[in-house]
């Protein structure tokens, strides 16, 4: 994944990232991060058009965001209250933002967009560097399932309608847990193709990135609504906090 640009995948989907996303448990997402951040402000890695920023904020909490794409940020400035969230442009693993957080959020996978192992601790650590003491980082991923290929590849229906079907073309390369995605959006305007590459891990590893940036497990969930984690689950909100020193 030499070569890696952060700001290409906004690039590529910006003018329809709120149609792709419109089956996501946004109201759950809100009320739990609402919750856990206890009146605070809240910086959003991946800020991107505003999913969860412009609730939460108008539920009276200061947010902030760092999002790498102008052009997700653009869809958010033009949405109401969206001229008011400060918004940093840059990679989240390095940029910075003004001030501390009670919470830093990154959502939907968004941590896997990071092309590297190192790109990820970077993450953790940029995050705990913007947190109060006590503050908490949480994070949405799915768990990876590398049974699902064959021969390393996949292809799956993401969704179906009678106005939209979504295809999943998938590659691994599971030495360095590398997954090279295209999905394929077909509607009556015709064919749009989607690329995504991820770097994956699993959640123990991400609990590793979080112990070295400073950081404890406090909990972690199946989704918004707070269900046990198990050994089926296919999905998880973890939420780690920081140590008081």
């Amino acid at each position: 994944m030499g070569g890696f640009d952060a700001s290409a995948y906004g690039r590529t989907i910006a003018d329809i990232y709120d149609e792709m996303v419109e089956h996501l448990p946004t109201d759950a997402a809100v009320e739990r991060v609402f919750l856990l951040a206890e009146g605070g402000p809240v910086l959003e890695f991946g800020i991107g058009t505003g999913r969860l920023a412009l609730p939460l904020a108008a539920r009276g909490l200061a947010v902030a965001g760092i999002d790498a794409s102008p052009d997700m940020v653009a869809i958010l400035r033009g949405k109401p209250g969206g001229d008011r969230v400060p918004v940093t442009v840059g990679d989240f693993s390095e940029a910075t933002a003004e001030g501390r957080f009670s919470l830093v959020l990154l959502v939907f996978n968004t941590v896997f967009a990071l092309p590297s192992q190192d790109a990820q601790v970077r993450c953790f650590r940029n995050a705990a560097a913007h947190l109060r003491p006590g503050g908490r980082f949480v994070i949405e991923a799915w768990v990876p399932d590398p049974a699902a290929f064959r021969d390393r590849t996949s292809l799956r229906l993401v969704s179906l309608t009678e106005d939209e079907i979504v295809v999943e073309a998938a590659r691994l390369s599971p030495a360095e847990q590398h997954m090279h995605t295209t999905k394929l959006r077909m509607t009556v305007n015709g064919l749009r193709l989607l690329p995504a590459n991820h770097r994956y891990a699993w959640p123990c590893e991400l609990d590793l990135m979080a112990r070295l940036a400073g950081m404890e497990r406090e909990h972690r969930w199946a989704d918004w609504s707070g269900a046990p984690f198990t050994d089926d689950s296919r999905a998880h909100v973890s939420v780690y906090r920081l140590l008081e020193t």
